[in-house]
C-alpha cells in the first residue's frame, strides 16, 4: 500500500489534497499542530517514523507582505523545511512533490514564463519560495516542484472571498487592474498532484521525468477582471451586493502601494506538464465557477 505524507493539510491546497490523495493509498495528513514547519527536528522525526513512498508539501508561509518584516520565520518554512523534508525523502528514497510560485519571477517579461527562463524574485516571499526549490534540487531527492499562481479554493481564505465579503459591504471597490496571471483552483492542483503520482506509480520511477513544472488553469485574466466576473456570479446568486458593477474602479500597482512588491506579470507557460503527462488544463472560469458554485 502506497504511504503518503501530506503537510499543510487544512490550507487551501492541502484541503483538496486531502480528497484527490485518497484514493492512492494511506496518506498522513498534518497540519501545523502536528508538524510545525519551522522545527527542523519534528520535520525529520516524522519522515522517520511515517516512512512515506511520497511527501506532498503544499505548506507555506504565504502572507507575502507580512513575509517584508518576517524573513526569518518565512524563510524556516518556505526554505529550511523543504531542504529537510528532501534530505529525508532522499534518505529512504520517497517522491517529494513542492509547490512553489509565479513569484520567483520578476514579472517583467512580455509574454508566460517558461520553466527555462531565469528568476529573479523582488519580495522576502519570492526570495524564500526560490531558495525552497533550489533547496530541494540540492538534496538529490527525487522530486516534482510545482510552480502555481493566484490559487483559489472553496476552503480557507483568497481573493475571491475577499472580494465577495467587501462587495456586500461597500459602494466602490478599487482593484489592481494592471497585474496579469492565472487564478487556479486548488481542486485543480490537487487532481494534477494525484495524476503525477499515479504516473510516478505506474512506471515505478522508470523514466519518469522529474524536475519543475508550471501548473496553472488556462487564460489570463488581470486582478480587477477577476473582480468583476466573481462579483458578477455574487449577484447573479443573490448573494447582497452594494457595489455597482461600474463602481468597481480599476486602479495602477502604484496607486495601491504594499510592502511587497508584486509580479506584473504572473503568467506561467504550461506546455512542459501538458505534453510531459498527456494533461488538459481548463479555463480559469470554470475552476473559479466551481468554487463559486460551493461558496456562494
Amino acid at each position: 500500500m502506497l504511504k503518503l505524507l501530506l503537510t499543510g493539510a487544512n490550507g487551501q491546497v492541502g484541503f483538496e489534497l486531502r480528497r484527490s490523495l485518497a484514493v492512492l493509498g494511506d496518506v498522513l495528513a498534518v497540519d501545523q499542530a502536528q508538524c510545525d514547519l519551522s522545527n527542523p527536528a519534528a520535520i525529520r522525526q516524522l519522515v522517520q517514523n511515517y516512512r512515506p513512498n511520497v511527501i506532498v508539501n503544499p505548506a507555506a508561509y504565504t502572507a507575502v507582505d507580512q513575509a517584508e518584516s518576517n524573513p526569518l520565520v518565512a524563510s524556516a518554512v518556505n526554505a529550511d523545511a523543504v531542504q529537510v523534508l528532501g534530505e529525508e525523502a532522499q534518505k529512504i528514497g520517497a517522491l517529494v512533490v513542492h509547490y512553489s510560485t509565479d513569484y520567483v519571477f520578476d514579472g517583467r517579461k512580455d509574454g508566460a514564463y517558461t520553466e527555462l527562463d531565469p528568476t529573479n524574485p523582488q519580495s522576502v516571499y519570492g526570495a524564500t519560495k526560490l531558495a525552497g526549490e533550489l533547496a530541494l534540487q540540492a538534496t538529490g531527492a527525487r522530486h516534482l516542484i510545482l510552480r502555481t499562481s493566484w490559487v483559489v479554493g472553496a476552503h480557507g481564505g483568497n481573493f475571491a472571498k475577499t472580494m465577495i465579503r467587501l462587495a456586500a459591504q461597500r459602494h466602490q471597490l478599487s482593484i489592481v487592474a494592471d497585474q496579469f496571471g492565472v487564478p487556479t483552483s486548488a481542486a485543480l492542483l490537487a487532481d494534477i498532484t494525484a495524476h503525477l503520482v499515479r504516473e510516478h506509480q505506474t512506471s515505478g520511477g522508470e523514466g519518469f521525468t522529474y524536475g519543475t513544472y508550471h501548473a496553472v488553469a488556462g487564460g489570463v485574466t488581470n486582478w480587477h477582471e477577476y473582480a468583476c466576473y466573481v462579483i458578477e456570479r455574487a449577484r447573479a446568486a443573490g448573494r447582497p451586493v452594494l457595489v455597482a458593477p461600474d463602481a468597481i474602479l480599476p486602479i495602477t500597482t502604484a496607486d495601491y502601494p504594499t510592502p511587497a512588491q508584486r509580479p506584473a506579470n504572473s503568467r506561467l507557460a504550461t506546455a512542459k506538464l501538458q505534453q510531459t503527462f498527456g494533461l488538459h488544463l481548463p479555463h480559469w472560469r470554470s475552476g473559479v465557477d466551481h468554487i463559486l458554485d460551493q461558496i456562494l
